[in-house]
């Protein structure tokens, strides 16, 4: 079983920034790709960002430009850095990772969420 935990939501002013991260743990052979999700309230989840183990990385088009993911591969973690941040990226984030687990089954987990805030 693979479990993630996410951490570094908080509440912030509009412009200013947070830093999330996501350590996964639990019985990992190998993850293929991380990537982090958003819902806010209404609306249903949406990708902001993912990143699979080649390093490549894709964005929404709504936070290109002022978010960065990024893994460290030998920790299991997953980061986003997210500056310039608006109102309208209020959300619960979630983090989601894909891969191998070490009974050889493939696993496609989920965090518990971590919430992000951007309120004057």
């Amino acid at each position: 079983q693979v479990q993630l935990v996410e951490s570094g939501g908080g509440l912030v002013q509009p412009g200013g920034s947070l830093r999330l991260s996501c350590a996964a743990s639990g019985s990992i052979f190998s993850i293929y790709a991380m990537g982090w999700y958003r819902q806010a309230p209404g609306k249903q989840r949406e990708l902001v960002a993912d990143i699979p183990s080649g390093g490549s990385t894709n964005y929404a088009d709504s936070v290109k430009g002022r978010f960065t993911i990024s893994r460290d591969n030998a920790k299991n973690t997953l980061y986003l850095q997210m500056n310039s941040l608006e109102p309208e990226d209020t959300a619960v984030y979630y983090c989601n990772a894909e891969g191998m687990a070490t009974d050889w089954r493939k696993f496609n987990s989920w965090g518990q969420g971590t919430q992000v805030t951007v309120s004057s």
